[in-house]
């Protein structure tokens, strides 16, 4: 374990623990109110707390007037077209620490998660922890249902990541014109040498969008596997085969297929402890989730096919993620 990531002290609750927190944001309404005590906790927790602020001056300024006594605000350094990553990309570089933690604005670590992290950091360039919803009203409770699927697999993709600030520099930060870009930092990181982590047990509390955001994103994110083909064209494939299943076979063999998914889920919760953190009921909802992808893949499909990618913001992007295969050979190039 590196003594710069994780020094002596570190475990006492007086002492603020060494790493930097990075929270990219860009709001046309003001956030002071709703993010003021998770910040100001924050700030007691880890020693260098960055808020990247991307929002219309307004809102820029009464942001800077509600947290600038305990972070550090500041504007992005870089545009991109997918805003996120310039956030974390100007907060990385000025990150004070190397053990760093970038999070969108529904994340609330505790304590214990961040140290969890930072001794994470110390043996890996970046890590992959899970979220849970809390709290868990209907539409959460069915996007868990996609977590214990994706953690019965390779694990869920989750609104925040910890990585070594010198691996990422080192990279010279990772794509902006890409949707999926969580996906994007691994696999560059992964690109330039570096060792990922998944932590299926460090499980961290993630806050629900409301339910229209929720029903806004379906096909959005489901757009976000065409960086995944193997898994894209297995949701592809099931809208065919439950048409299939249920003209050759009939409804109680779709009921079947839908129960064996409950199986499946189940395993995902179980999956590294999972029991702790999500809920008996949570594998209920895996045929509702199967069912929206089902259709939402198709729509994916064709929105980068007729439209050329899915909307963000103003623009649209084409690209979920760049392959590996292509990152790689892009930095053995450069070195």
């Amino acid at each position: 374990m590196s003594e710069t990531l994780y020094p002596q002290g570190l475990e006492t609750e007086d002492e603020p623990i060494a790493a930097s927190y990075i929270l990219p944001i860009a709001s046309h309404v003001s956030q002071a109110r709703p993010l003021r005590g998770y910040l100001k906790r924050l700030s007691r927790i880890v020693s260098d707390v960055i808020v990247v602020d991307g929002s219309e001056k307004a809102v820029f300024d009464a942001h800077a007037n509600a947290w600038g006594d305990y972070v550090r605000h500041i504007p992005p350094a870089i545009q991109t077209t997918n805003g996120k990553v310039a956030g974390v990309v100007t907060g990385v570089a000025a990150a004070r620490h190397e053990a760093v933690i970038a999070a969108d604005d529904d994340i609330r670590y505790r304590r214990d998660d961040i140290l969890r992290m930072v001794t994470l950091l110390g043996k890996y360039d970046v890590v992959r922890p899970q979220n849970k919803f809390i709290p868990l009203p209907w539409h959460a409770r069915w996007d868990t249902a996609r977590s214990l699927f994706s953690r019965l697999l390779d694990g869920d993709w989750p609104g925040t990541l910890g990585v070594r600030k010198s691996t990422l520099m080192k990279a010279g930060g990772y794509s902006g014109d890409v949707l999926f870009e969580n996906l994007e930092m691994v696999r560059t990181v992964q690109a330039v040498g570096g060792q990922e982590a998944v932590a299926l047990d460090l499980v961290v509390t993630r806050r629900p969008p409301t339910a229209q955001h929720f029903l806004s994103q379906r096909t959005r994110q489901a757009y976000d596997e065409w960086a995944r083909p193997a898994r894209f064209a297995s949701q592809l494939a099931l809208l065919p085969a439950a048409i299939w299943i249920t003209r050759r076979k009939g409804a109680p063999a779709l009921l079947a297929f839908a129960a064996l998914s409950i199986v499946a889920a189940e395993g995902g919760r179980r999956k590294c402890g999972g029991r702790d953190d999500f809920p008996a009921t949570s594998a209920i909802w895996a045929p509702a989730w199967l069912s929206e992808r089902a259709l939402t893949s198709w729509a994916a499909f064709f929105t980068r096919l007729l439209r050329g990618g899915v909307r963000y913001r103003t623009t649209r992007l084409k690209r979920a993620a760049t392959p590996l295969a292509e990152l790689r050979q892009l930095h053995s190039s450069e070195g």
